[in-house]
């Protein structure tokens, strides 16, 4: 088959074919569909779509999310959770490689950044990456890096009853706790988007983490929820919002990106019948897997995030840890300096945005919200 594979940048006119791979696509994940690809092309990052066809059938792709780096002709590709094949195929990966190097050398590309839906450990698979030149990239264990290095997953094709019975005495309590108080749990209309966008403010001044403007919450509506890949969900309480959450959907796997809960009323239990609301409704779409997404990768009660670790854990979830980030450097010398500013322009990044948090009462009062996230998640949830 290698030598009959041709590579191509797809356009619009084939982002439904590409999203169908990548859903149909043991290795799909959602952050690697076209629709992902125009969000993040709304925040910043130009999306790249590549494909390796077989006489006109798509055998392997890859999101590029392509970021130029600040007065430099340069730029860095990022494939989120991807690349899309069999990477235990390594004629495919090889001829998939050509081909990234082959559009890293017209974009002017540093690096390539791989983080693949991969659990560890797979030493096949990190024999084969070391000796085409990648390099572990990851920063630590939990959430230091792009994406979440550990999740908890639930395999969600037992039956409802099954499902419940399984998870933790505290946790089912805690679900018919918020649903004897009156706790209703409902998709949110767009006019509601503001609601949501309001409870995540008030759960990260509280929590003191950073999340991305309203603006990114707006766009994640217009090609995702419109496109029936995500759904907003909003928990109410004697008619005032008290939580809300949002969950994607892509094939047979459904994931929790983002979450929040306002001061009041949280000792009715809100989110714990939240997320037994979007696992019910993940087993409606044909789901088969539900991804709580990020976790410390530790159980230690010493952990600051020990609560949010029990907390997901109290749904039976499989602990799960991934392969991590690699890098392969499609330019030495550029990589090589890439080391040493990286870290710099990242120290900066979370500057600003630690002083954007600063002022967050204050945008609160005139409605504004400025707060942002490098690249954010409910806290914490993952990293998109």
């Amino acid at each position: 088959m290698g030598s009959s594979l041709k590579s191509r940048l797809i356009g619009p006119e084939d982002a439904a074919r590409y999203d169908a791979f990548v859903a149909a696509h043991p290795k799909g994940h959602i952050l690697q569909t076209h629709a992902w690809g125009q969000v993040k092309g709304r925040t910043g990052w130009r999306p790249l779509c590549l494909v390796l066809e077989d006489a006109g059938r798509i055998a392997a792709a890859a999101l590029l999310l392509k970021r130029r780096l600040p007065r430099l002709n340069r730029c860095i590709l990022y494939s989120p959770r991807g690349p899309v094949f069999d990477l235990r195929d390594e004629a495919l990966f090889d001829a998939f490689l050509a081909a990234v190097r082959e559009v890293g050398r017209r974009e002017g590309a540093i690096l390539w950044k791989i983080d693949p839906d991969v659990p560890a450990p797979d030493e096949p698979l990190t024999r084969y990456l070391a000796a085409r030149g990648f390099v572990p990239a990851g920063h630590g264990g939990n959430f230091e890096g792009t994406q979440p290095r550990f999740v908890f997953r639930l395999d969600i094709t037992p039956g409802l009853d099954e499902l419940m019975a399984s998870f933790a005495h505290k946790t089912r309590y805690n679900i018919r706790l918020a649903e004897r108080r009156g706790v209703e749990i409902r998709a949110a209309a767009r006019d509601e988007l503001p609601v949501f966008y309001r409870l995540l403010a008030e759960t990260a001044e509280r929590d003191r983490f950073l999340i991305r403007n309203r603006q990114y919450f707006e766009v994640i509506w217009d090609e995702l929820v419109e496109r029936d890949y995500a759904r907003v969900f909003l928990a109410w309480y004697q008619g005032e919002p008290i939580a809300g959450a949002l969950a994607l959907t892509l094939g047979e796997k459904a994931w929790y990106l983002y979450g929040a809960s306002a001061n009041r009323h949280r000792e009715h239990m809100p989110n714990h019948l939240m997320q037994w609301t979007m696992i019910r409704w993940a087993k409606e779409r044909g789901c088969t897997l539900y991804d709580f997404r990020g976790a410390p990768g530790t159980d230690s009660p010493d952990h600051p995030l020990h609560g949010l670790y029990r907390f997901k854990k109290g749904f039976n979830g499989v602990h799960t840890e991934f392969i991590g980030e690699y890098d392969l450097a499609l330019s030495p010398l550029w990589y090589r300096l890439w080391n040493v500013a990286g870290p710099l322009y990242s120290n900066v990044l979370h500057s600003l945005g630690r002083r954007r948090q600063a002022a967050v009462r204050a945008d609160r009062e005139r409605g504004s919200h400025r707060i942002q996230r490098s690249d954010g998640v409910h806290a914490p949830a993952g990293v998109d």
